[in-house]
């Protein structure tokens, strides 16, 4: 259902929305492209065939910028920006994967995993385990700390499941909720590292006003909302030896 929401061939997520506009021509490391005029650096990406890894974006949804994983570098431009939220200019020279952007790329990856279940990282078909897997990332190299590795399961819905302790706070849950579905029923509540996915006034999805729609689990990128359909008997974290 959603490939056709998309209307996109081979179900390629290209990132940001389609944009209608006159035609801007860029180079995508070396490759010509030309895309409507307010389409992002990602969706020209796409089209370039240079495919820019990301978390927090999705073609379904207005761009955010918030996971920081689909930074580039653009001839001219000091810094390193989000290709989902940084529209095209005619003769823009980007490049998607430097020693530098792909350094930052594993630096910001890792930090995730620092607050990741270390059992859940193995194995895993998430888009977040594509995008590691993609990235050469596996581990981190911060020692013990605060994290969510304890944080409560929300089993409530018949339908499908929240695990706390593997949700990245990307937002895309929210934002389908709000977007797709119409229902704002998910927020974003608190603030830094007590920042989470809530339902409703901090409810459980079943007491909440999800109307189990669904959308929030396509939207996941990390199997923190995910099908309860999918796991044979009740659902449990994958134990880890790590410390």
């Amino acid at each position: 259902m959603w490939s056709e929401v998309r209307n996109l061939r081979d179900a390629i997520d290209v990132g940001t929305p389609p944009r209608e506009g006159p035609p801007v021509s860029l180079r995508v490391d070396g490759v010509a492209v030309t895309v409507p005029a307010g389409s992002s650096i990602m969706l020209a990406a796409a089209h370039a065939g240079r495919s820019i890894p990301k978390l927090c974006a999705t073609d379904l949804l207005e761009p955010y910028g918030s996971c920081r994983v689909c930074l580039v570098e653009i001839e001219g431009r000091q810094g390193y920006p989000a290709s989902c939220t940084t529209v095209v200019a005619e003769g823009m020279e980007v490049r998607t994967r430097t020693p530098t952007v792909s350094r930052l790329r594993r630096n910001v990856l890792q930090l995730y995993l620092s607050d990741f279940p270390p059992g859940e990282i193995p194995g895993g078909w998430s888009e977040l385990h594509e995008v590691l897997k993609a990235e050469e990332v596996n581990s981190h190299p911060y020692g013990a700390g605060e994290n969510h590795f304890d944080a409560p399961v929300d089993a409530s819905n018949p339908y499908f499941l929240f695990d706390p302790s593997k949700c990245i706070v990307c937002s895309r849950c929210v934002r389908a909720c709000q977007e797709v579905q119409g229902t704002f029923a998910l927020t974003i509540s608190g603030r830094g590292f007590a920042s989470k996915v809530a339902a409703g006034q901090d409810q459980s999805f079943f007491e909440s006003e999800c109307v189990s729609c669904g959308a929030c689990v396509q939207a996941c990128p990390s199997h923190a909302l995910v099908e309860k359909s999918l796991f044979e008997g009740d659902y449990t974290r994958a134990e880890s030896n790590q410390t």
